[in-house]
């Protein structure tokens, strides 16, 4: 079946992780938002569906219109096998992915730690200050749980790669973009994770999607920016 994936068209964001997710599968889909006209149906779905969306993405599958990226991934990790069949396995799953939007999140509140309204000009003393205590001790922390779960394996969950481990490839490319420096130190300790990132990268839809001008590249109206002076 086809997809209509829906959100903002000149940035990753939040909805790359389901754009990897629909790309691994080798599944139809539209990036509706990226059609001529698209920003308008995108914000008319909004507020017309019966359980409409709080904000992109969202996707739209066999009557079904589906918000937040982890829940659209637990839909899309069961009908592509993405995702373990049981439901132990799939809780894990999920489980893992939502501590990723938490990442995300804390992520994004570098840039923007007063209010996504403002300009991150109009937060540059507090954004340094929220930097500096990601990068010494957020990251490590997230990103040495996700360590110790992958330990020796090549992929988070069972021995087939799941939503989570295109998630976490994504958080770790982001990262990379965002804090250099911090990831240089970070993933010099946690070596596993650059494997995985780049088992990740090298599968072949992967690879394709990521050589293709689908994949915008990362910038600085997205969720991971490249500020130099946030990491001094």
């Amino acid at each position: 079946m086809s997809y209509e994936l829906f959100y903002w068209p000149t940035i990753q964001g939040r909805g790359e992780f389901v754009r990897l997710a629909l790309e691994e599968a080798g599944a139809g889909y539209v990036d509706v938002a990226r059609q001529p006209g698209g920003m308008q149906k995108m914000m008319a779905a909004l507020g017309s569906d019966l359980h409409p969306p709080f904000a992109p993405p969202f996707l739209k599958a066999d009557g079904l219109t589906i918000g937040q990226s982890a829940n659209i991934l637990l839909y899309l990790g069961q009908r592509h096998q993405l995702a373990p069949g049981d439901e132990a396995g799939r809780l894990w799953t999920h489980q893992l992915q939502l501590t990723i939007g938490d990442l995300v999140a804390e992520a994004h509140d570098t840039h923007h730690p007063i209010a996504s309204s403002l300009y991150y000009e109009d937060q540059k003393p507090e954004a340094k200050r929220r930097a500096a205590d990601f990068t010494a001790g957020r990251m490590p922390k997230f990103l040495g749980y996700f360590s110790r779960v992958l330990g020796e394996r090549d992929t988070l969950v069972g021995d087939r790669l799941t939503y989570a481990d295109l998630s976490l490839f994504q958080v770790i490319a982001g990262l990379r973009y965002a804090f250099p420096k911090a990831m240089a130190r970070i993933e010099s300790k946690l070596s596993n994770l650059g494997r995985l990132h780049d088992r990740v990268a090298a599968r072949p839809n992967i690879a394709a999607y990521l050589a293709s001008p689908r994949r915008l590249p990362f910038n600085e109206e997205g969720i991971f920016r490249r500020y130099p002076e946030l990491e001094g």
